[in-house]
């Protein structure tokens, strides 16, 4: 088999070759020459110096592993009893001697319609080059995606406290005194403090309060204690007035 890049460059190298019946050379050549060329090429023998001409061309392709008919992707030959063309695997028609010019890029290559003889040499998808290299890293690799966003748990709506009922309250703390354990309740409040009533007679031995009011009739020494009344000269002291 073959690849279709030696073919391309075949044709590039021939190009505007100057028809020269029988000729086998860059100098010249015709139909049935340009199309041994080909097939020469495409069979993986050299391009010069087996030539076929159009009456042994059937036999010529056969032994260079031709198949009759047409194919897609295929080195495709057609002729008659005097012309032949060639059509390259990539649809690209090539001839000699058409319109008297020599060997030309174009015309109707190999399925023109006063041919009525057709081979072909079929080219595999790899040597056709059609396919992307296995294993070819891509020019610019994909973009990773990217991860989905959490959406963040929803607040909580807030919520007034309840206003206190000071009934309730009032009534949850003593129920709480009552269940209380022994020992364990808050303590009791203070005694109030006690009343002196002032028609009680008052214990000579006593402590006075120095906070308490002074009778002014009645001497006090500085530590509160009252004074015995000091008589004056010529005066003597009852029983009634001694303290």
């Amino acid at each position: 088999m073959f690849a279709l890049a030696a073919l391309m460059s075949l044709i590039s190298q021939v190009s505007g070759t100057p028809y020269i019946s029988g000729g086998d050379s860059p100098a010249g050549t015709d139909c049935s020459g340009l199309a041994s060329w080909v097939a020469n090429v495409a069979s993986g023998r050299p391009a010069f110096g087996s030539r076929f001409n159009t009456g042994n061309i059937e036999p010529a392709l056969l032994a260079r592993g031709f198949h009759y008919g047409t194919a897609p992707n295929s080195v495709v030959i057609g002729w008659n009893g005097g012309h032949a063309a060639v059509t390259l695997p990539d649809g690209t028609p090539v001839s000699s001697g058409e319109s008297g010019a020599g060997v030309k890029v174009g015309g109707g290559g190999a399925y023109q319609p006063q041919f009525t003889n057709h081979m072909y040499l079929p080219v595999e998808a790899a040597e056709m080059n059609t396919e992307p290299v296995a294993d070819a890293a891509p020019q610019n690799p994909p973009l990773e995606p990217a991860p989905p966003v959490i959406p963040a748990a929803p607040v909580a709506p807030f919520e007034p406290e309840v206003p206190l009922d000071p009934e309730a309250a009032v009534g949850e703390d003593t129920a709480a005194r009552d269940e209380a354990p022994a020992g364990e309740g808050p303590p009791p409040p203070p005694a109030p403090a006690a009343t002196v009533d002032p028609a009680a007679p008052v214990d000579p031995a006593a402590p006075v309060d120095p906070a308490a009011p002074v009778d002014p009739a009645i001497p006090v020494d500085p530590a509160g204690e009252p004074l015995a009344p000091v008589a004056e000269p010529g005066l003597e002291v009852t029983e009634s007035q001694r303290i």
